[in-house]
Parts: structure tokens; C-alpha cells; sequence
């Protein structure tokens, strides 16, 4: 991290810090990805299962690995401010923090995932693959929280060229190990979908192991001394993780189980629509990883210059990045508009599936637009530690709103399942409007004095 004295070094120093997170998670993403396509070239009710297993392991995963991106403001604005001997206290104290949510998702887990399961009211088959895949993925959540928690450090001091070569070398043992457990492959069992979640989860093992050594060994991280010492866990540290952070996870979680909540409200429908709904879904997420990101590098940028005390500079950042996810967007939106039959033939080999499949990207198109808007401006709250509001808008415009509009769609007019997706798309361009009313009030009040 460097300071800025230009527009145009703004841009090169946003791009150097973004195309790696953008790389990073996708690669990560594409570990769901290939869990659900390659598990969808096996089996209709198998692609099905997977994709609810991954719908409901996505929220509670990104929900609460978010408080441990309140790592990424506190150690950027240490650096910012020249505070370096503090970093390796607070990266330890992250640590313990993700291992004791692993550890608080996998004892809940054990006593709630079947009650969920049973009440979707599956087919034997799509019940038996979600509920095995959910089981072989838990074996790697410990370590992939500690990944987490290493990331957002190494990512808040720039280098977030490090997170995508990590990614980027896991990424082909996830394909190979889906290739061998999913199918059978030279001596391996043939688990069918479940075998993506050992893959994916020995893949978890894996990042966490080599961000451990990279932090520990490679420079510049080596020179905090992380994992030198073994404080003693401190509250204190863990409130102001919290404070931060609980608020955070909270906004995605409500963000992302709204998801999971049409899904379990689809549940009535037949596999053919399930397994389209949930294909549409995941490529949508995948496109949501360029605005993710945009959004991951706006809050380091701006919390480096926020920790310096250039507010002029952080206000610059944030209209930069915000022009650039809308850019980003549209032509994302028009490659899937013209390629969303190709894209839904990479995922099934079910005509039926296939066709409602491309029908369900059409909407898809809508999330990108108001994505585009929402989350760049919740890094840069991030980056600005103002979260609050945030988790209060998401609560309000997905669940309160968002989903209520729906189920009424959904219910009460022809449009059946794709009622549901107008009231995500509903929810999503309400959120993105009152994001952008706490992101003025921010910027035009509380820090117009200090521009």
C-alpha cells in the first residue's frame, strides 16, 4: 500500500489491489461451481442436492466468515497509521475468533440439519446427496475459517497477489479430486455428488495449510511475526473484532439466506425446477464475484487513507469504484443475455433442465445492476468501519421487503417460480438505494468537515 496523488495512479493502485481479489474469489467460487456442474453431469436429482446443500452452507458460511473481514479495516488502518506492533495481536486474536465460529457451525450443524432437510420435503435422492454433501464439506470449514482470517490480513496489507496463488494452485486439486470421488476414477469411490464436498473439503485443508507457511515465511507478513506468539485469547480484541465485524456478517448473511429461503420456499415445486433455480442461482453468484470483489479492494483503499487521514483521497476512491462495477455490470449483463443457453448446457445434460435453466438467467441479468451498486458502496462503509446501517438495510429490503414481494408474486399471480426472482431483484435495487443514501450521508455530512 502506497499513497496516491492522482486520479490515474488511483486507478492503476485499485486494479493492482482488485484483479487478484477478483481471481481469488472466483477461484474460490469456483469450487461451489465445479461442485455443482460436475456433480450436474452425473445426475438431475444429484446436481439438485448439491446445489441445496451449497445454498444452505453458503449463507451461514459468508454470514459468518464475514465478521472476520472486520480484520481487513483494523489491520489496514494500523498500517495507515503507522501502527505495525499491533497487527500480529490482532491477526492471532482473529485466528481464535474463526476457529470458535467453526466450531460454533458445527455444533449447530449437527442438531439442525436434519429438522431443515426434512422440512423442504425432498425426493429420497436429492435429500440423501444434500444431507451427505453438507457432512463430507464440514470436515474442512475449521480450516477454511482459519484461511479466512489469514486472508483478510494478507489482503489488508495489499498483497493480494499471494490470496489468488493460493487460490489459483487449490483450485485444479478441487477439479481432480471432483473428478475421482464424484465419478469413481482409478480405484477411487463413486460417490456422485457427494464426492464434490470431500473434494472441496480437502481443498479447504489444503489453503489454509500454505496461507499458515506464507504468513510465517514470506515476506512482508513474516516481518508481524504472526504465530510467533501465542497470546492469550482477549475479549477486548474479540468485542472490537465483533463490534465490526458481527454487523457485517449479519448484512451478508441476510443478504445471502434470503437465498436459501427461496429455496426452501421452491422446495414444492418438481427437481426439474429446483435444479434450474439453482442453476441460474450459482452462475449468478459467480457474476456477483466482480462487484465482491471491487468491493473487497475499495474497503482496503479506503481504509488505508481513512487510518492517514486523507479523507479527499478515500471520497475519490469510492466514485471510482463505483463507475467501475456499473461498467463492469453491463457488459457482464449483455454477455449472459446472449449466452445463457451455452452457459446452462455447461451445467446439465437434461434438456428440460437446460431450457428453464436459460429462462432463469434473464433475471439473473437484473441482479447485476443493483449488485453493481450495492456492493461496492458496502466496502467502502467497510472501509469507513461504518456497518451499522448496513445490517439494518439488509435486513429491511431483503426479508421485510424483499421476500414478502416474492411470495406474493410467486403465489398470487401466473409467474409461479420466477415470482420469487422478482422479489430478489426487488430487494436487491431497494437495498442498493439506501446503501447509496448512508454512503452520501457519510461522505456529505459527517466527514464534509474534514475534506
Amino acid at each position: 500500500m502506497n499513497q496516491t496523488y492522482t486520479k490515474s495512479q488511483k486507478i492503476r493502485l485499485l486494479f493492482y489491489i482488485l484483479i487478484p481479489i477478483l481471481i481469488t474469489q472466483i477461484g474460490l467460487y469456483a469450487m461451489t461451481f465445479f461442485d455443482v456442474m460436475m456433480s450436474g453431469q452425473y445426475s438431475t436429482q444429484d446436481v439438485a442436492g448439491v446445489s441445496i446443500g451449497s445454498s444452505l452452507w453458503t449463507p451461514v458460511y459468508t454470514g459468518l466468515s464475514g465478521i472476520l473481514i472486520a480484520l481487513t479495516p483494523v489491520v489496514s488502518q494500523l498500517v495507515g497509521s503507522k501502527q505495525s506492533k499491533s497487527v500480529s495481536y490482532s491477526v492471532m486474536q482473529a485466528v481464535y475468533l474463526a476457529v470458535t465460529l467453526a466450531l460454533v457451525i458445527l455444533i449447530i450443524g449437527a442438531f439442525a440439519l436434519n429438522p431443515i432437510l426434512n422440512a423442504m420435503n425432498l425426493e429420497d435422492t436429492v435429500h440423501r446427496v444434500a444431507h451427505d454433501y453438507l457432512i463430507a464439506l464440514s470436515i474442512g470449514i475449521i480450516p477454511l475459517f482459519v484461511y479466512n482470517a489469514l486472508r483478510a490480513f494478507i489482503d489488508a496489507l495489499g498483497q493480494t497477489r499471494i490470496s489468488m496463488i493460493i487460490t489459483l494452485c487449490a483450485l485444479p486439486i478441487n477439479v481432480i479430486f471432483n473428478y475421482l470421488l464424484i465419478y469413481g476414477k482409478f480405484g477411487f469411490p463413486e460417490l456422485g455428488g457427494v464426492g464434490s464436498g470431500y473434494a472441496t473439503a480437502i481443498t479447504y485443508w489444503l489453503i489454509a495449510l500454505v496461507a499458515i507457511l506464507v504468513v510465517v515465511k514470506i515476506s512482508p507478513f513474516s516481518t508481524y511475526k504472526v504465530f510467533r506468539e501465542f497470546f492469550r485469547i482477549s475479549w477486548k480484541e474479540w468485542r472490537a473484532l465483533l463490534i465490526i465485524g458481527v454487523p457485517i456478517g449479519l448484512a451478508i448473511f441476510f443478504e445471502t439466506s434470503i437465498f436459501s429461503a427461496v429455496t426452501l420456499l421452491m422446495s414444492k415445486y418438481d427437481t426439474v425446477t429446483i435444479a434450474s433455480h439453482q442453476i441460474a442461482m450459482n452462475f449468478a453468484s459467480l457474476l456477483y464475484m466482480m462487484p465482491l470483489s471491487i468491493s473487497m479492494a475499495l474497503t482496503i483503499v479506503i481504509g488505508f487513507e481513512i487510518g492517514a487521514a486523507r479523507y479527499k483521497d478515500a471520497k475519490e476512491y469510492s466514485w471510482i469504484g463505483i463507475t467501475m462495477a456499473l461498467t463492469m455490470s453491463l457488459v457482464l449483463s449483455a454477455i449472459l443475455f446472449l449466452f445463457r443457453e451455452p452457459v446452462a448446457s455447461a451445467y446439465t445434460i437434461d434438456y428440460n433442465v437446460m431450457m428453464l435453466t436459460s429462462h432463469f438467467l434473464i433475471y439473473a441479468i437484473f441482479f447485476q445492476i443493483s449488485d453493481a451498486l450495492q456492493a461496492p458502496i458496502q466496502g467502502i462503509l467497510r472501509g469507513y468501519k461504518d456497518v451499522n446501517v448496513t445490517f439494518a438495510m439488509s435486513l429491511v429490503s431483503y426479508w421485510i421487503l424483499g421476500l414478502p414481494i416474492g411470495f406474493i408474486f410467486a403465489k398470487y399471480t401466473d409467474m409461479g417460480a420466477f415470482g420469487y426472482w422478482i422479489g430478489l431483484i426487488s430487494g436487491l435495487a431497494l437495498g442498493a438505494i439506501g446503501l447509496a443514501a448512508r454512503l452520501r450521508y457519510i461522505q456529505q455530512v459527517k466527514y464534509k468537515k474534514m475534506v
